[in-house]
């Protein structure tokens, strides 16, 4: 996990390289983002990540964990992704809470990222 969050720090400051080292390059991998939809199959889902972290200029993020665990080969967390950061052309930061659900898989001695469900937290409606 520490190398998961300190991989989405360096997204959101438009680096998509550690990220890459831990995301599945081999099938299955699925990515359900914010903004709707979702993308499939390894290749195509680190090509998202790619033109994703490409819009970020500077920013930071932590992950607020609601529970984790792990298994024989598959290992999970949920909770926030809690972000502030500057899209390129953009003139100030933005805060983002984000609910995430993430999937990992074990290969050999590394766990991979094979799915990412991630969408802007929104605080219940008042009753």
């Amino acid at each position: 996990m520490q190398e998961r969050e300190a991989a989405a720090r360096r997204f959101v400051n438009g680096d998509v390289a550690p990220l890459g080292r831990i995301v599945a390059m081999r099938a299955p991998a699925t990515f359900f983002g914010p903004g709707g939809g979702h993308t499939g199959g390894p290749r195509e889902v680190y090509a998202l990540y790619e033109s994703d972290s490409a819009r970020f200029a500077v920013g930071d993020t932590h992950f607020e964990v609601l529970h984790m665990g792990a298994g024989d080969g598959l290992a999970y967390w949920t909770g926030f992704q809690v972000a502030t950061a500057r899209l390129q052309g953009a003139e100030k930061a933005v805060p983002m809470k984000l609910r995430v659900t993430e999937i990992f898989r074990r290969e050999g001695m590394a766990w991979k990222l094979v799915h990412r469900h991630a969408d802007a937290h929104a605080e219940p409606a008042p009753a």
